[in-house]
């Protein structure tokens, strides 16, 4: 038998900032969630960002807990980003903002 696909959504959000695109990708015993935006995306700690920073994307990325994972698009908002790839510290993105700051620069605020 073969095991079922993993459950992928993916929505326009209307943030505080201005449109992006939700993700959100689960699967049994795992998930990931994003919201991208023309100039790059905030993400959980599945991403890479010394890989995305290679290819000049702007990558701020948050981390959940086993107790408090990030499943939702909208769970990133109140994150605390903990890494940011070269292109994301170039717009002002830095570790300890939260992930609607990091929305906001990426979003051209």
């Amino acid at each position: 038998m073969t095991a079922p696909l993993p459950q992928a959504t993916q929505r326009t959000l209307e943030t505080p900032h201005g449109p992006a695109i939700g993700a959100s990708y689960r699967w049994p015993g795992g998930q990931y969630c994003a919201i991208h935006t023309a100039r790059g995306m905030v993400g959980c700690g599945i991403f890479d960002v010394h890989v995305a920073g290679e290819f000049g994307m702007a990558v701020a990325i948050a981390k959940g807990t086993p107790a408090k994972p990030l499943v939702e698009p909208e769970d990133l908002y109140l994150a605390r980003i903990v890494d940011v790839s070269g292109p994301a510290r170039k717009l002002g993105i830095e570790p300890g903002m939260t992930g609607l700051e990091a929305l906001a620069r990426l979003l051209g605020e």
